[in-house]
């Protein structure tokens, strides 16, 4: 990274350092809080090429982001993926970036756990939110519980770092977060619990909010929880379960919105950059990418949108209505 370049900074102090890219908005499956059954994908020519993907990545690096999650839709479906990765992983060497990772459902991860190992990948996030074969199908409408599982046994023996992600899904998995807890663990695995988001057009979340201050309530009752000063750079708060030794994540953007500490932007597959999860605005870096052959520009165009990034959020089931919702589906943001 060039010393004279500034890093990026928000409006309200905060060092934006880690960005999350979606490389496609298609998936292997369709899980129920994230897609409808019947998706209509976007057109190739509004997507980034993996070459203008790997030209906006960069330009995020020169400006001081130190950590790149790579998401989809399910990033290992998209065709030509690995130079992607293989490409990022030239700022790994150069010490430019700290972190390269990809947060997947696991199904592709047999033939690809070990090229992306080789590029310079320490850490993989599965979402999986449940152990049970008939809920896995029905959560996910198409997904193979079998493929996942094996995918997972792959990343694991490439020497990945593995973590469990499950939504926490009340009515749906709640009976299951001890066993996931005792299952992760006894692999090696860390496991985080998400709290459901309003997105989407066409589920009401409120039946589904489970509250992890609940969750956490309940695996208490199973697990003594030490708080520990664990970060690895996203928004999740970490406990120890004494009795495994494993650790647990929660991500609380309702019951506990994390927004003072937020330090990341998000890149959709169309070149779209969103501020804040929970917010509309955007700035279109496809238009300016393609109009402008050098980066200046770029650079410019990142930095006015960082300027408007706001101070969080709106997302709020504590009144038992739905406030802040988003008709966006969380596919085309990127998980």
């Amino acid at each position: 990274m060039d010393q004279s370049i500034a890093p990026l900074i928000d409006p309200f102090a905060r060092a934006i350092s880690y960005l999350r890219v979606s490389v496609t908005d298609r998936c292997d499956f369709r899980c129920t809080y994230c897609m409808s059954e019947n998706m209509t994908f976007l057109p190739k020519a509004e997507l980034l090429s993996l070459e203008e993907l790997d030209r906006l990545c960069s330009a995020f690096v020169d400006l001081g982001v130190k950590k790149l999650r790579v998401t989809g839709g399910e990033p290992l479906v998209r065709r030509g993926i690995m130079t992607f990765f293989e490409g990022m992983g030239r700022h790994l060497a150069s010490g430019a970036l700290d972190e390269l990772t990809l947060t997947t459902n696991g199904s592709q991860l047999r033939r690809f756990a070990q090229p992306l190992a080789d590029a310079g990948v320490k850490r993989v996030n599965v979402s999986l939110d449940t152990l049970d074969e008939k809920r896995f199908a029905e959560v996910t409408r198409w997904g193979r519980f079998a493929q996942v599982m094996d995918g997972i046994d792959a990343a694991l023996d490439a020497g990945l770092k593995v973590k469990i992600n499950a939504v926490a899904l009340k009515g749906v998995n709640d009976d299951e977060a001890i066993r996931m807890v005792e299952w992760c663990h006894a692999r090696g695995m860390d496991l985080t619990f998400i709290e459901v988001m309003p997105m989407g057009d066409d589920i009401d979340r409120l039946d589904q909010y489970w509250s992890l201050k609940d969750v956490r309530a309940h695996l208490a009752e199973q697990f003594t929880l030490t708080d520990i000063p664990l970060n690895t750079g996203g928004p999740a708060r970490y406990v120890r379960a004494e009795e495994t030794g494993g650790r647990i994540g929660f991500i609380t953007p309702l019951s506990h919105n994390f927004c003072e500490s937020c330090n990341r932007v998000r890149l959709t597959c169309t070149g779209q950059l969103y501020m804040c999860l929970g917010q509309d605005d955007d700035a279109d870096l496809r238009r300016v990418l393609r109009a402008d052959p050098s980066d200046a520009g770029l650079h410019e165009a990142i930095r006015a949108a960082i300027a408007r990034k706001p101070k969080g959020h709106d997302f709020d089931y504590s009144r038992q209505t739905v406030n802040g919702e988003m008709l966006r589906h969380m596919s085309h943001t990127g998980g």
